[in-house]
């Protein structure tokens, strides 16, 4: 009996499929590739990124040498810029909210992406961004330029939303944003806006922090914009002197800059960078309570003498390497013959769609009329 049921079912849904069916159908899609490792909203990568110690809470600190000295700060890293080596840490991939320090990722994805000597005219949205600003007026009257240096200078969260709108919109900005930090392995990292404002969601890591200024002190503008102390910046008449933020230009020998940034929910984060004796130190700190700038210059310090003193407790990462087709698809690639002019192919295409149109009213009849035999078939078979 089932089967005398089943059969002209089982016909009338193969014929549904088969004309239902897109021509492009006819080889199922593969499965989504997984996404890149995260540690946010996803799988975190099989260890933690930069070595197995990293993936520890507390302090990671090496043997040789006294311990750096303390700080309220719940994770930091300290690092040799030039080696990759982490020379101590705490909690490296504990994530926490960035504050104003993801601006250093927003310079570090948008100075490529941007010709510094583009105008811009800020929307009246940027203008309005609330917290920490450069005070920009909806008039042409910036280079792009202009508003790295209010980024990175005075935190100017008006100025990360012109970068924003200036690379094409918010949405596009945040996408360019987190596939950057995926590019250098910063899975902690996800950007929820281009400032650092809270958000939902959004958060990085004290190793986070330091592999994006690892790889934004490689870039020349960047350097040069970090380590301004000062600088004219433009006004409807004229301009104004703007100044850094980052205390310790002023005050720590050897001090680059780079970012520090603070909330009432995220507290005190910093990551910056200091070069003495032909050496670069890097040091970041996350959800410090208080004043920070005596911390940051003592582990510094620290960095300075253990530097090629120690073993070090894991490592900066390099950027992911763009992945390569396999020699067999190079080949494959290679030796494949050249298909027909665009014209020609269009021609074709146009063609059988017209014989598959054609056709279909005919194979429609022929599904329904075999679905009918058998249904009569089938009911005949059951009352007899």
């Amino acid at each position: 009996m089932g089967t005398k049921h089943t059969a002209p079912i089982v016909v009338l849904l193969a014929a549904t499929t088969f004309l239902g069916a897109p021509a492009h159908a006819g080889v199922p899609a593969p499965a989504s590739a997984p996404a890149a490792p995260t540690t946010v909203g996803g799988l975190a990568p099989a260890e933690p990124v930069g070595g197995g110690r990293l993936g520890e809470r507390g302090l990671i600190l090496p043997t040789e040498i006294k311990a750096p000295p303390k700080t309220s700060a719940k994770a930091y890293v300290i690092a040799d810029a030039g080696t990759g080596e982490i020379l101590a840490a705490k909690h490296p991939h504990g994530r926490y909210r960035p504050a104003s320090t993801l601006k250093a990722l927003t310079a570090l994805t948008l100075i490529p992406k941007l010709d510094k000597t583009m105008k811009v005219r800020p929307s009246r949205n940027a203008v309005n961004q609330e917290g920490s600003a450069v005070g920009l007026v909806n008039r042409p009257i910036y280079t792009v330029e202009d508003l790295f240096k209010a980024l990175m200078l005075v935190s100017g969260n008006d100025s990360a939303m012109a970068l924003a709108e200036a690379n094409g919109g918010l949405d596009k900005t945040l996408a360019d944003m987190n596939t950057e930090a995926r590019r250098i392995q910063a899975f902690d990292t996800v950007a929820k806006t281009p400032s650092g404002l809270d958000k939902p969601g959004q958060s990085s890591s004290a190793y986070d922090l330091a592999l994006i200024a690892r790889a934004g002190l490689a870039n020349a503008d960047f350097r040069r914009y970090v380590s301004l102390k000062t600088d004219k910046f433009p006004a409807p008449k004229g301009y104004y002197e703007i100044g850094n933020h980052n205390k310790l230009l002023w005050r720590y020998k050897g001090m680059i800059g780079v970012k520090n940034g603070w909330t009432s929910k995220a507290q005190a984060s910093f990551v910056g960078a200091a070069r003495r004796n032909g050496h670069t130190i890097i040091v970041s700190i996350m959800r410090h309570d208080g004043y920070f700038w005596e911390d940051v210059a003592g582990l510094l310090d620290w960095g300075f003498t253990a530097r090629g003193k120690v073993t070090p407790v894991g490592h900066l990462v390099d950027p992911a390497p763009e992945p390569a087709p396999l020699p067999s698809e190079a080949a494959d690639a290679a030796a494949a013959p050249r298909g027909p002019a665009p014209a020609a192919a269009d021609a074709a295409a146009t063609k059988t769609t017209e014989r598959s149109t054609s056709l279909a009213p005919y194979l429609v009849g022929a599904a329904a009329l075999g679905g009918l035999a058998w249904l009569g078939y089938g009911l005949r078979r059951r009352f007899r």
